[in-house]
């Protein structure tokens, strides 16, 4: 299974994401939005584009991290994926 998390290391969140799948053994790429502008740009357009994130644009929020199931769904749950 290939799992993307768009996220960053100085989000307690994204962190224990991290830390959930390692623990359950699933494998995962990590691409940090607060180092490479790419990163930055591929979140963006899953966020500005993804019916997920609406009641999280409204607030105001990040919304990370995101989690990018193989089948390309996107979840903000790391739980879900158990």
């Amino acid at each position: 299974m290939k799992i993307t998390i768009y996220g960053s290391d100085l989000c307690s969140d994204c962190r224990g994401a991290k830390e959930v799948f390692e623990e359950n053994k699933i494998e995962y790429v990590f691409k940090d939005i607060t180092k490479e502008l790419v990163n930055l740009k591929e979140f963006l357009a899953i966020r500005d584009t993804n019916p997920c994130y609406g009641k999280i644009k409204e607030q105001y929020g990040l919304g990370i991290p995101c989690i990018v199931k193989e089948d390309g769904s996107v979840t903000l749950d790391p739980k879900e994926l158990i």
